[in-house]
Formats: C-alpha cells, sequence, structure tokens
C-alpha cells in the first residue's frame, strides 16, 4: 500500500520533473529556429526567424483557448472531442492525497505547458517546409487552425484517450501525433505551395541552394538533440519511483544513442553517394533517429535503439533525394525527417515493445496522415482563396526579409 505522507513530496517531485522537461522541450523552439535560418539563404532569414518565434507565441495563446480542452476533453474511444475552453481548475489537496489508484501525481498546468510546447513543436515542422516563397501572414493563419484544431483533434485520438487509444495504437513521445502529424500538414502546403523559383530545371535538373549559415544549422541541431531528452523523458510523466526514475534514464540513454546512430548512417550513405561528408545530411541524420526513436524510446535495449535510429539515418537520405526527384521542394528535410522517419518510428515499435500489433500501428498512420492531410489541404485552400499563399516573383527573388519584415539578417553582405 503506498505512503500516503509521501504523496505530496512525490507530488512535487513529479510536478517539476515535468515542469523541467517542458522547458526543455520549449528550447527546441530556438533550435528550429536555428536550423532553419542556417539551411535557407541569406536573404529569407529574418522572415523564418519571425516565423518561429511567433508562431510560438500563436501555439500558446490558441492552445490555451481551445487546443487543450479539445485534446484532453473528449470520451474515451471516442472520435469526436468535445469542444471546451480553457485549463479548468487545478487538483485540490484533497484529489492528491486521497490514496485513490486515480488520483493526479502532478500539477495540471504542469501537463498543459507540457502539452503545449508540444503543440508549438508540431507547428515548428511546417515552418522550413514551406521556407522562402510563403507570405508570412498565411503561415500564421494556417498555424491558428493547425495549433486549435487539427492537433488537439488527431492527439486526442492518441494521447486524449480516443479511439487509437483504444485501438492499441503506440505512440509513446509522438512520432506520429506531433512528428508525421506535423510533415504531412507541410506536405499539403508544398503541393499547393510549388517549388522555389529556379530549383527544378527544364530538363529535370536539381540545382542546389546552399544554406547561409552552417554553423547555425550545427547549433540548431545539437539544440534540438538536447530538447529531445525532455521531449522523450518528459513523456514518462513520472520519475518519483525507482521504476520510473530507472524508465527515464533508460529514455534518455535510448534516444541519444537513436541520434548518434542516425547520424553516422546518413554520413556513411551520403559519403557513399556523394564521395563527400554532407554536414546537412549529417545533421537530418541525427534529427532522423531522434524522431525514429520517439515513437518508443523505453522498451528497445541500447543496441536496438542504434539500429532503430540508424535505419532513420539511411531513410532519410534516400527520401530527401527522392522527393527532389519529385520536384517537391522541401528547403530543410522536414517532410523527410519528421513524416517519412515519423512512420518508421511507428512501426518499428513492434520490434521491441510486446504489446505493440501491427495492424494498429498502421491503423494510427493511416488515420493521423489522412485526417491532418485533408484538413490541412482545404485550410492551405481557403488560405490560398482569401490571403494567397506565395509571395510574387519579383519578392520571391528580391527575399521575403525586405518584402515582409521590412530588414535583413545580414545587412552588412551582398544577399546570394
Amino acid at each position: 500500500m503506498e505512503n500516503t505522507a509521501l504523496i505530496p513530496l512525490q507530488y512535487a517531485l513529479d510536478t517539476f520533473y515535468f515542469l523541467i522537461c517542458g522547458a526543455l522541450v520549449m528550447w527546441m523552439a530556438a533550435g528550429f529556429a536555428m536550423l532553419e535560418s542556417g539551411l535557407v539563404r541569406a536573404k529569407n532569414t529574418t522572415e523564418i526567424l519571425t516565423k518561429n518565434i511567433v508562431l510560438y507565441a500563436l501555439a500558446c495563446v490558441i492552445y490555451l483557448l481551445f487546443g487543450y480542452a479539445l485534446m484532453y476533453g473528449g470520451a474515451a474511444g471516442g472520435v469526436l472531442p468535445h469542444f471546451g475552453f480553457l485549463i479548468g481548475a487545478e487538483h485540490s489537496v484533497e484529489a492528491v492525497t486521497a490514496g485513490d489508484e486515480g488520483a493526479p501525481y502532478y500539477a495540471k498546468r504542469a501537463d498543459f505547458f507540457f502539452q503545449v510546447v508540444f503543440a508549438a513543436t508540431c507547428m515548428s515542422i511546417v515552418s522550413g517546409a514551406v521556407a522562402e516563397r510563403m507570405k508570412l501572414w498565411a503561415f500564421l493563419a494556417f498555424a491558428v487552425v493547425m495549433c486549435g484544431l487539427i492537433y488537439p483533434v488527431e492527439g486526442y485520438w492518441v494521447w486524449g484517450g480516443g479511439f487509437l487509444k483504444a485501438a492499441g495504437f503506440k505512440d509513446f513521445a509522438g512520432s506520429g501525433v506531433v512528428h508525421l502529424a506535423g510533415a504531412t500538414a507541410a506536405l499539403a502546403g508544398v503541393l499547393l505551395l510549388g517549388a522555389r523559383q529556379g530549383k527544378y530545371g527544364p530538363k529535370g535538373q536539381i540545382n542546389a541552394f546552399p544554406g547561409a549559415n552552417l554553423p547555425l544549422a550545427t547549433l540548431g541541431t545539437l539544440i534540438l538533440w538536447f530538447g529531445w531528452f525532455g521531449f522523450n523523458g518528459g513523456s514518462q510523466l513520472k520519475i518519483s519511483s525507482i521504476e520510473d526514475a530507472n524508465a527515464v534514464a533508460n529514455v534518455f540513454v535510448n534516444t541519444n544513442l537513436s541520434a548518434a546512430s542516425g547520424l553516422l548512417a546518413a554520413l556513411i550513405v551520403a559519403r557513399i553517394l556523394f564521395g563527400k561528408a554532407d554536414l546537412t545530411m549529417a545533421l537530418n541524420g541525427a534529427l532522423a533517429g531522434l524522431v525514429a526513436i520517439t515513437a518508443e524510446p523505453l522498451t528497445p535495449s541500447a543496441l536496438q535503439a542504434c539500429l532503430i535510429g540508424g535505419v532513420g539515418g539511411v531513410l532519410v537520405v534516400f527520401s530527401i533525394l527522392g522527393l527532389d526527384k519529385l520536384k517537391l521542394d522541401d528547403p530543410v528535410g522536414a517532410i523527410s525527417v519528421h513524416g517519412v522517419v515519423g512512420t518508421w518510428g511507428l512501426l518499428a515499435v513492434c520490434l521491441s515493445n510486446r504489446d505493440a500489433s501491427l495492424g494498429a500501428q498502421l491503423l494510427g498512420i493511416a488515420a493521423i496522415f489522412a485526417w491532418v492531410f485533408i484538413a490541412s489541404l482545404s485550410v492551405w485552400s481557403i488560405i490560398k482563396l482569401l490571403l494567397g499563399l506565395r509571395v510574387t516573383e519579383e519578392e520571391e527573388y528580391e527575399g521575403v526579409d525586405i518584402v515582409e519584415c521590412g530588414m535583413e539578417a545580414y545587412p552588412e553582405f551582398t544577399q546570394n
């Protein structure tokens, strides 16, 4: 029987751990901003920095007003969540110390904070894929709907007790709920938006647009790697027991190993294909390893985590090359990293989790992709009709920094 005298201390410890992990995930917003600004051309840097910091602020407010109650307010096993507002009342002392099996073990606002930074992360994935040619306000309009409706609905299906959870779908920290969803929304936007001018030639040639600041891109990747320990580690939800503490430690180790293996695998594949050590592929390999392990970082052994991350690193290289051949222009490789490898991560759950079934995993992948793609394509289409999605050819040539923000990130240098 649980010692009720320890409940307040455990509640405080688990709440503190949850908040610290949420802060680590919030820091990933800086990682996305640095990664994306490093991989775009200099003339588009200010605008993508603006997108990243504004989308975070938007996500915080919209998820407060609608998203959180939508994601966690539905009936068990349902398809449509209940519509609601705000966070709700905090847990009372009596509810926490009652000693019941279902008693809350961390503050409700700690849960909200942890969940809202996940919503912002999902939207951050979209930012890089549509970079360098989308109107700023069109992007922000989509962010409102993504964080307030599209993401919370599929999040409810999995983490809010909806039908995918009832079907046995496993997604520990969000390879599907966050990463596949963000990539799917990005894919819908890219299909309507089209490629950047000059990216693809009339005879099928693919023209490289080098990023303006690879040191920033590398820093962004390391920040994301660091923040991912909160992303996956915090998804254990508790740390105050011996079992939970051991589980968190295992999640940290597997997350780190998967990222390292993904980076090494992508680097080796790029060396074989291109004859060079391609830094951008190595960076995307690390992120691919992180995405791949996110669906199940607890049950794999250390060697299985290396395998899962390594396969993700290989997949991301071929996916980036394949999307270019299909003329799907994704400046930062977001669709490949988060979508293709996110799907692999969900399937890889079956390698180590005995409670997972391939059928349930495939159902979850199909449901998340279908909902997010159809909803996103509809919203992007409405925005295109009302506001327009793309800047003009002249504005794109000049750079969206001047057009959208009226300032340059590197005014002392000639724009490329």
